[in-house]
């Protein structure tokens, strides 16, 4: 990749003019969302773990399923309308708004678990980004924030100080998400790396539907129907051994 090119990451028929990622922007989404980056985002499951003891994850199949309904019906798509309107907040400089939003964002879990998991990554985001990739912005919304903040609102208002655009820095962040998941669901069912890659092959149109979906809501549109998963999260608090925080 040349220096002068630009590297255009839209969503499909709600792509919006002139969304599309110079190579300095692609490598800050590329850094702040590799698995690489402190944020700990390993030692979560989202209850994933309960799952796969449960019976209700098995196999490579199952799995597949399980990451639909979240991604389509739960967190995912929750964190997708955070990360929206979190990022216009930011950008249009309604800093008030900004900081409900993040209030909501934190509260708006179904367990302890999944609270420590959205809260902890965002405060571990926050403090990496502002120690290595400072904006304005950020430092902004760091400094007036007295509450926790979850994971996709941090990320949001990172992406949007930078001048990010919207459309992949959402792209990125799901991504993101469902990689982590699938990570895993390789260690516990536990399943071949190339089993896993098939995983991230077959779900890229569920996480494209998500972001439409989320770029078309409000916060009024905020609700989950993947309610085993959120029993999985509940039932995890109290399961007797385990390897993930959540």
């Amino acid at each position: 990749m040349t220096s002068g090119r630009t590297v255009v990451l839209t969503s499909t028929s709600n792509a919006v003019p002139g969304e599309a990622l110079d190579p300095s922007q692609l490598y800050r989404l590329m850094a702040w969302l590799s698995p690489s980056f402190p944020v700990g985002a390993f030692s979560y499951s989202s209850g994933l773990e309960w799952a796969v003891e449960s019976g209700d994850v098995t196999d490579a199949a199952s799995l597949q399923r399980w990451l639909r309904t979240v991604i389509a019906h739960g967190n995912g798509f929750c964190d997708g309308v955070f990360f929206v309107q979190s990022y216009r907040a930011a950008t249009n400089g309604d800093h008030g708004l900004l900081h409900e939003i993040a209030d909501l964002a934190a509260a708006f879990t179904p367990s302890k678990e999944r609270q420590l998991e959205t809260t902890a990554q965002g405060r571990a985001f926050l403090q990496t980004v502002r120690a290595a990739w400072s904006c304005p912005v950020l430092e902004r919304f760091a400094r007036n924030r007295e509450g926790a903040v979850a994971y996709p609102v941090a990320v949001a208002v990172a992406a949007a100080g930078h001048g990010i655009p919207l459309v992949p820095a959402l792209h990125a962040y799901l991504h993101a998400v469902v990689a982590n998941l699938i990570s895993a669901g390789v260690r516990l069912i536990p399943l071949g790396q190339t089993d896993g890659q098939h995983l991230l092959a077959a779900l890229p149109e569920t996480v494209r539907e998500t972001c439409d979906r989320a770029l078309a809501s409000t916060l009024d549109d905020l609700g989950s129907a993947a309610f085993r998963a959120d029993l999985a999260s509940m039932h995890h608090e109290r399961q007797y051994t385990r390897l993930f925080r959540s």
